[in-house]
């Protein structure tokens, strides 16, 4: 067994609870490979922001476990070598089975989400309680979930969602011992969280997604204050980069995300984790695109790779400051 701390990693309970205090949510990026790695640590040097670096069932899967460990500890190291420690994270993101989050805790994550959303409530309290009680012997955190999100990211998918059920929230927490808890309000999974039916167009004819149910945050946030709250699905699908992809043969059609104004209001309450993936998939591929469609004879892939890692930098610097509020918190 390997101890995040012998990688450099924390967990995620001291951030939250200055978060919390803060106003502010720590970002919470997908990574897979080693430019995506590259993106996060520098973005967060350069801005000074704790980071949570999340991995996915899928995205362990396609990377191995053992270089996963040690890329988290390349990232500490890396942080170091750019000239600022800033607190890293190793999440799992969306774990189904007490199996597979034991042992992500045995290859030295420091943090790991059980996500029993898609059991029954008993059943969901059953596991994650389970989890909690392992994952606590190690001083690994744990994330829970109530409610669904619709849409879908890696192996985790839904048609429809479920809104969280404030009543629920004391007892869950309560019985299950977690440190987090991801809520349903209205964000959801992929790169098309709504259909655009569900939308009203602006003056412009640009596509508006509902709000946020900011109405059931608050009641959650009366029944447990102070409780790190996280929000799943919250990329904000940006439409440049989005144009940038259908321009060079892309087929990206009514891709709809979170305003960023409605997570910047999110973050300055007990929301102190927010998720982002598909925004920073974009950005990649927006990239990559454009250099393979204006530079056809290219074929080294450093050549598309390194911008594409350079533009998601540069994504995740302008959410780090704007949209999340972490900067500086590191």
């Amino acid at each position: 067994m390997t101890s995040y701390k012998e990688l450099g990693l924390v967990n995620s309970k001291e951030l939250f609870d200055k978060a919390i205090k803060g106003g502010y949510a720590i970002p919470a990026f997908n990574f897979n490979n080693m430019e995506q790695m590259q993106a996060i640590i520098q973005a967060c040097v350069e801005t000074h922001s704790p980071v949570i670096l999340q991995v996915s069932s899928g995205a362990r899967k396609y990377a191995n476990q053992t270089i996963l460990r040690y890329m988290a500890q390349g990232a500490v190291e890396y942080a170091k070598e750019l000239g600022y420690s800033v607190p890293i994270v190793l999440h799992l993101d969306h774990g189904d089975t007490f199996e597979l989050c034991k042992s992500c805790i045995e290859y030295g994550f420091s943090s790991v989400m059980i996500d029993g959303s898609s059991h029954s409530y008993n059943e969901n309290v059953e596991l994650t309680a389970k989890v909690v009680e392992y994952a606590h012997k190690y001083d690994v955190t744990v994330e829970g979930e109530l409610g669904v999100l619709a849409g879908v990211e890696d192996e985790v998918q839904a048609e429809h969602h479920t809104y969280t059920q404030p009543e629920e929230v004391e007892d869950f927490v309560s019985k299950t011992g977690v440190d987090s808890l991801a809520i349903s309000i209205g964000t959801s999974h992929g790169a098309n969280k709504f259909k655009p039916e569900q939308c009203t167009r602006d003056a412009n004819g640009v596509l508006v997604p509902p709000p946020l149910r900011f109405d059931i945050l608050e009641k959650i946030e009366k029944r447990i204050p102070g409780f790190p709250i996280v929000l799943h699905g919250s990329s904000s699908v940006p439409q440049d980069q989005v144009a940038i992809i259908n321009k060079y043969g892309g087929c990206m059609k009514d891709a709809i995300g979170i305003p960023e104004e409605q997570l910047r209001r999110a973050a300055s309450s007990a929301v102190c984790k927010i998720n982002i993936d598909s925004d920073g998939r974009i950005a990649m591929t927006a990239a990559v695109r454009e250099v393979l469609a204006t530079k056809p004879a290219e074929f080294d892939p450093r050549k598309y790779l390194g911008p594409a890692r350079d533009n998601l930098k540069t994504l995740y610097i302008h959410k780090i400051i704007n949209v999340l509020g972490s900067v500086n918190k590191g």
